[in-house]
């Protein structure tokens, strides 16, 4: 007899994986008998096993046809919130299908859609909704298999996956600086595609070549660099949402999107979250406004606080 399947969806960025965890873990729970089938991109393969939420990954990239994993028992949305998402796990004939109810997809039973909604709490919701009570804190992450390139390093990351979510490059250099220039080891991170970034920021800076990681550590690795790290200091991406899973000091600058909706949890005090209070597109092609409304000097500040906090409470334990 063949193994049940299920078949969840979200084919999205390392942030939206992160957040969606502990709705995996509820799932993986409350079905201990199934395999369950990831649908996202190839890059985050590694993490999403790592979380042990998961049996297989099937890459996928955002609202494109599904690869055949054959017999599904059950499929789950944890993409999106109407049938443009829905659709795309019909194809595998699921016994059921759990999702956000949306009138165009009048099959579906499931609770109403929040936009105010935490994304961690948005899919725990949905999967408590369907039977599967899911911890919005169950965020952590096990140690991945490798060492940190760089550990007790201050980690810098100036990218994000649009451009209204950077905080601009030269104030991400005027931070570097000024935690180097206080005795810290600093690296600056990136994807492949943000070298050209990351080397703005190190020349900056005025730090060796030797900081630049960008390109160079892929999704265990830089799991392993935030786990060990000192502080994170970022935009409202992937590794600050690591930072998250790994508990590691950060500081978070957010903007256009509200961290209401997409920052730490509330009672995690190692991460200090910067946000000048306003909202604009979260895909927009030049730097939001309250993004920019973040001055480097508090950053540096926050940063420096942040810093001394940790380093006492170690002294402490």
């Amino acid at each position: 007899m063949s193994v049940p399947r299920v078949l969840v969806l979200r084919a999205l960025g390392l942030g939206d994986l992160l957040t969606g965890v502990p709705a995996l873990r509820a799932l993986r729970r409350g079905l201990p008998d199934h395999r369950i089938t990831l649908a996202a991109p190839r890059a985050l393969e590694p993490l999403a096993l790592l979380s042990g939420a998961v049996d297989e990954v099937v890459h996928s990239v955002e609202l494109a046809p599904l690869p055949p994993v054959g017999d599904v028992d059950v499929a789950v949305d944890l993409h999106g919130c109407d049938p443009a998402s829905h659709d795309l796990l019909r194809p595998s004939r699921p016994r059921r299908l759990l999702a956000f109810a949306h009138p165009d997809s009048p099959d579906i039973d499931g609770p109403p859609w929040d936009r105010e909604e935490h994304e961690v709490r948005r899919w725990c919701r949905l999967v408590s909704w369907y039977g599967f009570p899911a911890d919005p804190g169950d965020l952590d992450l096990p140690p991945p298999p490798c060492a940190s390139p760089a550990p007790g390093a201050v980690v810098v990351h100036p990218g994000a996956a649009f451009p209204s979510r950077r905080w601009p490059p030269e104030r991400f250099a005027a931070v570097a600086a000024a935690l180097r220039d206080d005795g810290h080891r600093v690296v600056v991170t990136g994807g492949p595609g943000e070298t050209a970034l990351a080397r703005r920021v190190v020349e900056g800076a005025g730090l060796d070549p030797g900081a630049d990681l960008s390109g160079r550590t892929g999704p265990l690795e830089l799991a392993a660099l935030v786990r060990e790290a000192r502080l994170v200091v970022c935009g409202d991406t992937g590794t600050g949402h690591l930072a998250t899973a790994y508990r590691t000091p950060s500081v978070l600058l957010f903007g256009p999107t509200p961290p209401a909706w997409w920052g730490p949890p509330p009672g995690r005090t190692r991460h200090r979250v910067l946000w000048a209070g306003r909202r604009g597109d979260p895909h927009g092609r030049v730097p939001d406004p309250g993004l920019l409304a973040i001055p480097a000097p508090v950053v540096v500040d926050t940063a420096r606080r942040t810093l001394a906090l940790h380093h006492n409470s170690l002294e402490t334990t």
